[in-house]
């Protein structure tokens, strides 16, 4: 059975990430605790690359990384690459996010999740993206990490963090990338 390295000290990402790859005949586990990885690409794609490149030299193994944020259209696009760097905390990045909002009716926005696999050598084999359309809301609906309580998704009639499993597979971001890179993955990997 192939070993998977999900490139990420995110536990949340490693659980969600791990239960799209679920189906498939794969033994997934996280990135080394002490592998710290800098984040210096300028596109969701570069550090993907950079994050699953690194991952698996490290540990001889394929690995796949995602790297991904909230892009807000009345903040040009903000706080995109920076998401998780926002602020210190979540409850202070959505404080922030919200703030800078203030009350304007223009809320739309979007998740971005992009995600690379990279072969035991280092070399990317493979790249995807997805999109999540969604609206900031002025309020946080439901538990979960990050930005996912304030993000309504209009598709599934909930915030990010009310979405059940399937439909985060289906509608958000993250499992978009994922559905794009599975057929690829099976490939490379020898997988039926």
């Amino acid at each position: 059975m192939p070993t998977l390295v999900i490139a990420t000290g995110n536990p949340h990402k490693v659980r969600e990430i791990g239960a799209m790859l679920q189906p498939l005949d794969l033994e997934v586990c996280p990135q080394p605790r002490d592998l710290e990885v800098e984040e210096t690409g300028a596109t969701y794609g570069e550090n993907a690359r950079i994050k699953a490149s690194a991952a698996a030299v490290r540990t001889g193994h394929w690995a796949l990384a995602d790297d991904s944020g909230i892009e807000v259209d009345a903040l040009g696009g903000a706080p995109g690459l920076f998401s998780a760097r926002y602020a210190p905390t979540d409850p202070e990045r959505v404080a922030r996010l919200l703030a800078e909002l203030g009350d304007t009716p223009y809320r739309s926005g979007s998740f971005v999740s992009a995600m690379a696999l990279a072969d035991p050598s280092g070399t990317v084999r493979l790249e995807a993206e997805g999109v999540c359309r969604g609206v900031v809301l002025d309020a946080p609906q439901g538990q979960g990490p990050g930005y996912d309580p304030i993000f309504y998704v209009r598709e599934a009639a909930c915030t990010y963090a009310q979405m059940g499993e399937h439909q985060r597979l289906r509608l958000g971001s993250r499992g978009k990338a994922a559905r794009q890179l599975a057929p690829g993955l099976k490939a490379l990997l020898g997988l039926s």
